[in-house]
């Protein structure tokens, strides 16, 4: 896009940002990060709320700013505590990203995280969005935070057709917001005040509320018709399709787990042990003989499914009692699998097999 168009977008926003902050300072939820803003609080929402709704997000968050409720004290928290009160928000990368960080500001920045953009962005787990929001929510600094929210209110704002996957298209987005911060637009209430209207007003879903938005004048989406239409997003990669066999390995009243590797699905977390393919009851037995292991009893639990980002897992489950523990596998209680254990969502179905049988 051409300098004069740029510009021309730049002064359009410019000029609504003062309806937007105050739409927004009328209008804001009431969010437990947002009482007694800090830099942790808005850290550890913005993390949570990758890839994840708001309303799945409270009771997680909650939980653990009560455990861990500085940088300090998630520093020096045991990695396994911080992932059983991850468990059941996924992507567990973000946990790991997110007790790293901790450390090194605990190690670095005495337990505080550092105040500008430029540092933030190089630690682990913040991207560009996650350390604008930080830098421009919590310091003033006038940087964009731009996430799929903000992308699509300016999409509809534009009048932009332009796929919003396009990695030009998100750039251009922040150096329009960067202009029009840096010409005295209140930071945070006009970068707030975008996510908000774009997870409200003009949400993904349903059609736009249009008559009570406060960029609707100005908004050529809307004068065009079009906002059903934009933004446009091209349609992501195919998601590929793996078969599994779960096993549920139960010995003396307790189920054993296996802990994953550092690489892969699901790295470093505890879960039950896999094979490729999903194997038929004959085949299961087989399997087992194989390994050289005879169950008191076998019997399947069903098939299950689970859908990662690019990834869906078809599987099919057998619970087996043995008379001896098997070597490689951790043994637990039902307590302990519920208090100490962070179970990945894609094993919630067997847990729940597993467990009547444990009580």
């Amino acid at each position: 896009m051409g300098n004069e168009a740029v510009n021309d977008r730049i002064s359009a926003l410019f000029s609504a940002a003062p309806k937007l902050a105050e739409w927004f300072v009328a209008n804001m939820r009431s969010f437990p990060w947002r009482e007694g803003r800090t830099p942790y609080k808005v850290l550890v929402s913005e993390t949570m709320l990758q890839q994840t709704r708001i309303e799945a997000v409270l009771k997680y968050y909650e939980r653990f700013m009560e455990t861990f409720p500085t940088l300090t004290a998630l520093a020096g928290a045991p990695g396994d505590l911080v992932m059983k009160h991850w468990e059941g928000l996924g992507y567990y990368s973000r946990a790991r990203n997110l007790k790293k960080c901790a450390e090194i500001c605990a190690e670095r920045y005495d337990g505080r995280l550092p105040g500008s953009f430029d540092a933030l962005r190089k630690l682990p787990g913040l991207g560009s969005y996650s350390a604008g929001a930080v830098a421009s929510l919590c310091y003033e600094e006038p940087v964009p935070a731009v996430d799929g929210n903000v992308l699509r209110v300016l999409a509809r704002f534009f009048g932009d057709g332009r796929d919003v996957r396009l990695p030009e298209v998100r750039k251009e987005a922040e150096e329009i917001i960067r202009k029009v911060l840096q010409d005295g637009v209140p930071v945070s209430l006009f970068n707030e005040g975008l996510m908000e209207l774009g997870e409200t007003l003009c949400g993904p879903k349903g059609k736009p509320q249009c008559g009570a938005c406060p960029l609707r004048e100005a908004c050529r989406a809307h004068a065009e018709g079009r906002e059903e239409e934009l933004p446009y997003r091209s349609a992501g990669a195919a998601r590929s399709m793996e078969e599994k066999t779960v096993w549920l390995f139960v010995c003396g009243g307790r189920i054993g787990l296996e802990k994953r590797p550092d690489q892969g699905m699901l790295r470093g977390l505890y879960g039950f042990p896999m094979t490729e393919g999903r194997l038929t009851e004959d085949g299961a037995a087989a399997a087992l003989a194989v390994r050289g292991i005879t169950p008191l009893s076998i019997r399947p639990l069903g098939p299950a499914k689970h859908v990662f980002t690019h990834k869906e897992w078809q599987m099919t489950g057998y619970l087996a009692e043995t008379d001896e523990s098997l070597p490689g596998l951790v043994y637990v209680t039902a307590e302990e699998l519920q208090k100490d254990y962070a179970l990945p969502s894609a094993f919630r179905v067997y847990r729940e097999e597993v467990l009547k049988v444990l009580r």
